[in-house]
């Protein structure tokens, strides 16, 4: 089978095409042939080594197609079945291995690429609002990176849950935030702090959404309202720096660096998780925005575009194009 691989971390040029062995699902496995794989910066930190894997290693963590076959002790997929994961390495590639337990099945309503655009980016936004901190209509909430994936999923689902949304986006990226925020705040001309503390009359907000990290902490610790959360669930600028717990004193603030990881423990978690997002998907109240499609042959052409910003929704790769 044809799969992307990585030998030794370093720039796209690493992500090297090849023809590797085909592997057997063993117990409790499921052989996928996959038709569509999701792209995302963690793919780009194993693969420079920032988040390391022993290698060589095939990367990717997010995809969707159909079960070839499946290992001793299934009983919940058979061949034919189309579905969807993430959270497990290997999607670069025809075929992978899948532990049982971490697929879902795909709705009639839901194709591929979809589903493999929207798991992984749409789960996170789905538990961002519902459990770490559980808008409801009224509440207010800070997005930053608001014209990213995550980020617009995040306020569409706030709007939708009738909280007060105020998002921040870089002047070029600003037409890009979809409809349901009151205020879109442009980071690179005004002073998101200032502006915030102005639209909720010096309150702040009850929770702040933050996956930029570094440039963006410590001011969006500073818009946090009285027994607010601040969920750092990111850091594209780069870690976010140390923090005196003295800090949270002021407001009662909970600082949190949460995962999907931590919210989908469990199997009945994750298939809540991915059927409300498929289900608002085919509803047409989520919108998930798809930049483009390569062939997987190109995946370092991806990881480019990625790293340098140039995308305006989800990358897929396309095995077999």
């Amino acid at each position: 089978m044809k799969a992307i691989q990585v030998s030794e971390p370093g720039g796209p040029e690493r992500l090297e095409y090849r023809d590797l062995s085909r592997p057997e699902p063993g117990s409790g496995q499921v052989l996928v042939r996959i038709e569509a794989i999701g792209v995302n910066f963690i793919d780009v930190y194993h693969r420079t080594g920032t988040y390391p894997l022993p290698g060589p290693f095939t990367p990717g963590s997010e995809a969707a197609g159909v079960v070839e076959s499946v290992g001793e002790g299934v009983e919940e997929f058979k061949p034919g079945d189309r579905v969807g994961y993430t959270m497990v390495i290997g999607a670069y590639a025809e075929l992978a291995v899948v532990p049982a337990e971490k697929l879902v099945p795909l709705p009639e309503s839901v194709d591929a690429r979809m589903a493999a655009a929207a798991l992984l980016q749409g789960m996170t936004a789905h538990y961002l609002t519902t459990s770490t901190h559980a808008l409801a209509a009224g509440q207010s909430a800070l997005v930053h990176a608001a014209a990213g994936g995550v980020g617009g999923l995040l306020v569409q689902m706030a709007h939708g849950k009738g909280a007060r949304v105020f998002a921040t986006a870089s002047t070029k990226k600003r037409s890009l935030v979809p409809p349901g925020a009151e205020a879109i705040i442009d980071y690179t001309t005004a002073d998101f702090e200032s502006e915030v503390m102005r639209l909720t009359e010096g309150a702040g907000v009850e929770v702040v959404y933050d996956s930029v990290g570094r440039t963006t902490f410590d001011k969006s610790l500073n818009c946090v309202g009285v027994r607010g959360v601040l969920a750092l669930f990111g850091q594209s600028s780069g870690a976010a720096p140390p923090v005196d717990p003295s800090r949270l004193a002021r407001r009662g603030i909970f600082l949190t660096r949460p995962s999907l990881g931590h919210y989908t423990r469990t199997r009945d978690e994750l298939l809540w998780r991915a059927g409300e997002i498929f289900e608002q998907v085919a509803a047409g109240r989520l919108n998930v925005r798809i930049d483009r499609e390569l062939p997987l042959s190109r995946a370092a052409e991806a990881h480019r575009l990625l790293e340098s910003r140039q995308t305006t929704g989800k990358l897929l790769l396309i095995p077999g194009e």
